[in-house]
């Protein structure tokens, strides 16, 4: 129940940002897709900084977890065996 409240919330808090800065809901397409652009990247700032507060090394993370997390899995790039994607691709 709790990540659906968030959600809402997240999507009240956006619905007031828009609001103020004058964008009509829904966004026009590039609008709306740098929004959820700026809300991939914005996921990564607590990681990135829980590892620079704990002296571990960030460049690495960036350039691996957190670029697969942005971007998504890249074409022909070898999936986990967890991937769902790759599990419905070899039934």
């Amino acid at each position: 129940m709790m990540p659906y409240l968030l959600s809402a919330g997240a999507g009240i808090l956006v619905g007031i940002i828009y609001a103020l800065i004058g964008v009509r809901s829904p966004a026009p397409p590039t609008i709306a897709l740098i929004g959820l652009l700026g809300m991939l990247v914005g996921e990564q700032v607590v990681p990135v900084v829980k590892r620079l507060i704990a002296g571990e090394p960030v460049v690495a993370f960036i350039q691996t977890d957190c670029a697969r997390h942005v971007l998504g899995p890249q074409a022909g790039a070898d999936r986990t065996p967890a991937d769902p994607v790759g599990k419905e691709e070899k039934a």
